[in-house]
């Protein structure tokens, strides 16, 4: 046996072979059987927790109980898909980029442990008077007005937050609708260069971005969470090394002297389309941020090099279990992904020359490819599945390259940096100071965890408070809709309640209403605390009232929120 102190670094070697046995069980029982683990609980308090993500497995350690361990694996993927897509490898190759994703994993601990919006998962809305908000939408479009004619983009969406709070959004006509996952995405981009120090996760490095793949290296080791409170955080913050700006790499680009701090990131939207976006964070006062989003590239191109990524690692999967009829579905999928990235690339003007070439070796491999599978389906000779096994690996490279080049080509970064930081100095002047607001405490896990046993309405108390928490759905008319089936024994197969380990409340909307459209549904939640004890009846009647006050306030009842 072989001992480590704390301050020693343990040779990748060693980590395979303590982990080799069980992630070689766990592939085998995902690949041929289907029926992979989704945690292991050991003797000692130790948790193990896995999940798959395309042909990669993730895998979270610690003494934190599984569902905490859950979500924190479930995020930790999220992010990986709005920073690499489907390409996770890039992760070893680009050690920036890596970096950025402990960063933002290091910001997400910090943050859900102290404040409510990342506690809860919920876009907060910042609530200002009449006014004010009319201001500031009026500014952020006359922003967004401006850049559509100083540069290429015409869909653009410019977003206010206050520290983590959502204060305004104004979107083009045509740009992709932001989900609240990439909301809540973005407010994290923004609060990891503000909030953790630069030294929690920046390890310096002038490491190559064509790093060889084969090296040992994790993708990812969590440093101490940072301590203190986001207030703080903020006023503390000292900016990243100068080598950490200077690192070679082709997602991230930031220019001091502007101020303005941008990024390449997919967001998904609400059909999970994985849309190239320049997200640009301007600064216009302490916790003040100006986002300006600027869609870069073309939807169906991005979303079906995506589709065609996870069918072909579905496809994987079913060689092994020779399911005949599921690689026949599954096929017909990865066909239509490659016709839509083919066709996306027609839509696009001035194409690349290089881009051009990679479509033409792209379009050759996939009709072998296409071929073999056709033959297979006919005549079920797994000597075409073994032809197809071993053309699959240059075709994705070729998928990796053509990926690079027209979801995360940088060279848009520099587009307009002019206007975007004259837009920031206009929305900054027309605008005032804001405040911050107070934090819901650990009764959330406590709710969510009977949430997630079908219980949509609790009441409890402890000896200082009363507790409550209800889960509702309304139609478009702000007339309520009750399920005529719960659908409590599917909600084990559901994502953590919560909007970024997947939509929880949008799949259990589905599972709900079946045959009603999402856009015409709401749910809804509310958390009261009561200080002392206090009836039942008095707890229900004061919620309705609270709620009945709350949208007399806000003047939208029409529209959800996550977090009244």
């Amino acid at each position: 046996m072989i001992y480590y102190t704390d301050d020693e670094d343990i040779s990748p070697n060693v980590l395979i072979q303590l982990f080799s046995p069980i992630v070689t069980s766990q592939q085998l029982m995902h690949c041929q059987f289907g029926n992979s683990y989704t945690s292991v609980q050991c003797r000692d308090g130790t948790n193990m927790v896995f999940d798959q993500y395309m042909g990669y497995l993730f895998l979270h350690i610690g003494l934190n109980d599984v569902n905490w361990l859950q979500r924190m694996l479930g995020i930790f993927i999220t992010v990986v898909k709005h920073l690499c897509g489907p390409n996770v490898s890039v992760l070893k190759k680009n050690k920036s980029r890596s970096l950025l994703l402990s960063r933002l994993l290091d910001t997400w601990m910090q943050l859900q442990d102290c404040d409510q919006a990342f506690l809860v998962e919920a876009v907060e809305q910042l609530m200002v008077n009449v006014d004010l908000t009319a201001a500031s939408l009026k500014a952020l479009q006359d922003a967004v007005e401006k850049l559509k004619t100083v540069t290429e983009f015409s869909r653009i969406h410019a977003m206010l937050l206050v520290e983590n709070k959502f204060l305004s959004l104004y979107s083009s006509r045509g740009a992709q609708e932001l989900s609240a996952g990439d909301i809540m995405f973005l407010s994290l981009l923004c609060e990891s260069h503000f909030l953790v120090p630069a030294d929690t996760s920046l390890v310096e490095s002038t490491e190559s971005e064509d790093a060889d793949e084969s090296s040992g290296d994790e993708f990812y080791s969590p440093q101490a969470s940072p301590q203190g409170s986001p207030a703080q955080l903020r006023k503390d913050y000292t900016r990243p090394s100068e080598e950490w700006y200077s690192l070679s790499n082709r997602f991230q680009y930031s220019n001091e002297p502007d101020g303005i701090i941008s990024q390449v990131v997919l967001l998904m939207g609400n059909g999970m389309t994985y849309n190239p976006h320049v997200v640009h964070i301007c600064t216009l006062d302490e916790g003040v941020h100006l986002l300006l989003m600027l869609e870069t590239g073309n939807v169906m191109v991005s979303s079906g090099l995506c589709e065609v990524f996870h069918f072909l690692d579905v496809l994987q999967g079913f060689h092994l279990q020779r399911e005949m009829e599921e690689v026949k579905h599954a096929f017909e999928s990865l066909e239509s992904g490659v016709k839509k990235v083919f066709e996306g690339l027609k839509k696009i003007r001035h194409i690349k020359q290089e881009v051009e070439n990679c479509q033409r070796r792209l379009q050759n491999k996939w009709e072998f490819i296409r071929k073999k599978y056709i033959e297979y389906l006919k005549t079920a000779d797994p000597e075409c599945l073994l032809r197809v096994e071993s053309s699959t690996a240059p075709f994705v490279e070729d998928l990796k390259e053509m990926l690079q080049m027209t979801c995360f080509d940088t060279r848009p970064l520099n587009i307009g940096r002019d206007a975007v930081q004259a837009v920031a100095g206009t929305v900054k002047h027309r605008l005032s100071d804001f405040s911050n607001f107070l934090k819901i405490w650990a009764m959330v896990e406590f709710s969510r965890t009977h949430l997630e046993e079908g219980h949509t309405a609790i009441m409890w108390k402890d000896t200082t408070f009363s507790y409550a928490y209800f889960l509702w759905f309304e139609d478009s008319s702000a007339a309520p809709m009750k399920p005529k089936i719960f659908p409590t024994a599917a909600l084990k197969t559901f994502p953590r309640p919560g909007i970024l380990c997947g939509d929880f409340y949008q799949k259990l909307a589905e599972a709900c209403f079946p045959k009603t459209s999402l856009c015409k549904i709401h749910c809804y939640e509310l958390y009261c605390i009561h200080l002392g004890l206090a009836t039942s009846s008095c707890v229900l009647e004061q919620s309705r009232r609270l709620a009945a006050t709350i949208w007399e306030v806000t003047g939208m009842p029409s529209n959800p929120i996550d977090l009244l």
